[in-house]
């Protein structure tokens, strides 16, 4: 296997490459091989699930070759991966396919100066090469089993250097000394393998003390950001690179770096502040515009964070209008979804309202910016006015901002969206800045994806449970009646449970209340189908028992997979008496007309749904004038933490404290003072009148 990574390494023309395992049932594949890249820059991807939006996983779930060239089309592809490795590279994944199973993966990477696509010669010798590792893990799996995975991946050592004769090697050390300032050189690892006197004195450190350290660990003034932003720009873009530091207390020294596959040479000379050697590699510094790593790393974490919190659409646009527009020094954002054929404006910050009025439903049209990025998933960025008008002539200067960068927001490898964000004043956006810009915009589009479909399920629920739960309750006469609904303040906030108010004759009438298990459409659509089989056996004359022993067949029929309380009382206005039978419901509450409280001890029998030939219980009370019946779900009275016999007994006491004859005020007493609403609450007052 070793062999075989190195030799497909070496004739791709690759730098380096990670080789992955998938054992079979897995979700994740496992790095097992690591070549030309350290083990530490590789550790953030040693476990890949397959569902990450990574190359490797995409590679090996779709059975295909994935190449990304360069940072701004990594940024698009995989954000997070741009995020991490901000650099200029190029990365082939494929899948190590056997003749039963995809067997795992492989990732490759080129130099930063790569053609933007891989050559029809490198990739023969790719899909060559996984064949040939794809056989190799089969028969290692056939004679041994499962590839055990180490804690750590191996590292094959990188290629020896050519031994130079006697001679030569003197040439070489006379070369070096010659050379102004000094050289050192580091390893794969970071770690100081040589180092020349006047590279140490320009330290102002010893030799020994430097050979085999780290020079940021070995030198605390060495100990910033974009020292090893630096080191790690040269090993990943394997490009030279160069910055700037000040040794304490005021020598400026420039530095140079230039890598290959055994390690980094390093020049150092000293320098003027932040002005590195002119005939160095000064397009590969360290950027003085826009943010620095560090700071958009930083906000990455928030913004990740935070927008693991973001339910809704508007969560999204708050959240990265908090984070983005600060660490950017944006001063405005919009956010655009296409809709119906129209453009939707989903989201603002900074702008004024009516200016965006004009754009909002406004048909997709490529002269727009924000519409044309959406469409291609190519950003866009512009210094000036002059810019975006030379790119979009139709466009007009009315916003009052200098500078705009226009980002496609991906999610599931599509634009379904674009957020453009706004600079007060003239704005660079070097190349790292574009690609954080792209990748911070790939992080807010699978968020607002995730939104969006919340949004959508969000709005149906509410829909079908407004549809199901009755509008208004029928005028019954010598019968006042209040109720109440609060939805569940987690997951879509919408739930099964149900009241309704059934007149069944000039002298009688049913009341009815449950529960339906879960908060979601399916809740709610068999708290319809419940709310309607109670009403038709309540109207065919039965008595209550009868009614939840009906309903109950009928669920158990359906075979919902959920479960419902429910409680159903008959009442009977001439006779001023009350018949009640329970489905695994809390008690209803009397408040008797001269005060005094009462909890209703019917046995409560199974919850509707389990067993078809379940047998209820009812129990007849009097109901005379002055009283109030209260019946009400789980959700007003189960807090964590509290008995549920407590939690009922303060129930009663603030309906003892209520006033029978303003049934609204009491209901609104009773939800006022109920538990945080995790739980759906329904409530529904009963007084019967002379």
């Amino acid at each position: 296997m070793d062999s075989a990574m190195a030799a497909l390494v070496r004739d791709s023309g690759a730098y380096g490459g990670l080789l992955y395992v998938l054992h079979p049932g897995d979700d994740a594949l496992w790095q097992v091989l690591v070549a030309g890249v350290p083990r530490e820059m590789a550790a953030p991807w040693r476990r890949v699930g397959l569902a990450d939006p990574t190359p490797v996983a995409d590679a090996v779930r779709e059975r295909r070759l994935v190449w990304g060239s360069g940072r701004e089309d990594m940024a698009r592809q995989y954000p997070r991966v741009a995020l991490v490795l901000p650099y200029d590279f190029a990365l082939a994944a494929a899948p190590l396919v056997s003749e039963t199973a995809v067997r795992g993966g492989l990732v490759l990477l080129w130099p930063g100066d790569h053609d933007a696509r891989l050559t029809a010669g490198e990739r023969e010798v790719v899909e060559e090469g996984c064949r040939r590792l794809g056989r190799i893990v089969q028969e290692v799996v056939d004679r041994d089993g499962p590839l055990v995975t180490a804690d750590r991946p191996r590292v094959l050592r990188p290629p020896t250097p050519r031994t130079p004769a006697p001679f030569e090697a003197a040439a070489r050390s006379a070369f070096v000394d010659r050379l102004p300032g000094g050289s050192c050189a580091l390893d794969l690892e970071g770690r100081v393998t040589f180092v020349t006197p006047g590279a140490a004195a320009l330290l102002g450190a010893d030799r020994a003390g430097l050979v085999g350290a780290l020079p940021w660990e070995a030198l605390p003034w060495m100990d910033v950001p974009h020292v090893e932003d630096r080191y790690r720009a040269a090993l990943v873009s394997r490009l030279p690179q160069a910055f700037t530091v000040l040794r304490p207390p005021d020598t400026w020294l420039a530095f140079e770096l230039y890598p290959d596959a055994t390690g980094l040479s390093v020049r150092v000379v000293r320098s003027a502040p932040d002005a590195p050697d002119e005939e160095g590699p000064t397009a590969q510094s360290v950027p003085t515009a826009g943010p620095s790593r560090s700071t958009v790393l930083y906000h990455l974490m928030h913004l990740a964070s935070t927008l693991t919190e973001a339910v809704a659409v508007q969560d999204v646009v708050e959240q990265t209008a908090d984070q983005l527009l600060p660490a950017l020094g944006a001063q405005a954002m919009v956010v655009m979804v296409p809709e119906d054929g129209r453009l939707r404006i989903v989201g603002r910050r900074g702008f004024r309202a009516e200016l965006l009025e004009q754009y909002d439903g406004a048909p997709l049209d490529a002269a727009n910016p924000g519409v044309d990025v959406m469409a291609t998933g190519v950003p866009g960025f512009w210094r000036t006015f002059d810019e975006l008008r030379e790119a979009y002539p139709a466009t007009v200067h009315e916003d009052g901002m200098a500078a705009w960068a226009v980002l496609p927001l991906i999610a599931s490898g599509r634009p379904m969206g674009s957020l453009l964000l706004a600079y007060a004043r003239p704005h660079v956006f070097p190349p790292a800045e574009r690609a954080a810009l792209t990748s911070l915009a790939g992080l807010v589009g699978q968020a607002l994806e995730r939104a969006r479909l919340y949004d959508a399920k969000h709005h149906l629920a509410h829909r079908l449970q407004s549809a199901l739960l009755p509008h208004t309750l029928p005028r019954v006469p010598r019968l006042n009646v209040a109720a109440r609904y609060l939805p569940a303040a987690s997951g879509l906030g919408v739930g099964g449970d149900f009241y309704d108010l059934i007149r069944l004759d000039e002298h009688t009438a049913g009341a009815t209340i449950g529960d339906v298990q879960g908060h979601n459409v399916d809740a709610a659509a068999l708290m319809g189908q419940v709310r309607t089989a109670v009403h038709a056996n309540a109207t065919a004359g039965v008595p209550p028992d009868d009614v939840l022993a009906r309903t109950n067949r009928l669920l158990t029929d359906l075979d919902p997979d959920l479960f419902t309380s429910c409680a159903y009382v008959h009442l009977d206005l001439a006779t001023h008496r009350a018949c009640v039978a329970l489905a695994g419901h809390p008690p209803p509450l009397i408040r008797h007309s001269d005060g005094r409280m009462e909890a209703l001890r019917v046995p409560p029998g199974l919850l509707l749904g389990i067993e078809p030939d379940t047998r209820y219980t009812s129990l007849e009370f009097p109901l005379p004038p002055g009283s109030v019946l209260a019946l009400y779900t789980d959700g007003l009275v189960e807090a964590p933490g509290v008995d549920l016999d407590d939690a009922i007994a303060a129930l009663a006491g603030l309906l003892e404290a209520g006033d029978p004859a303003d049934l609204d005020e009491m209901a609104d007493t009773l939800i006022r003072h109920a538990p945080a609403p995790d739980d759906d609450i329904a409530l529904l007052l009963i007084g019967p009148r002379a």
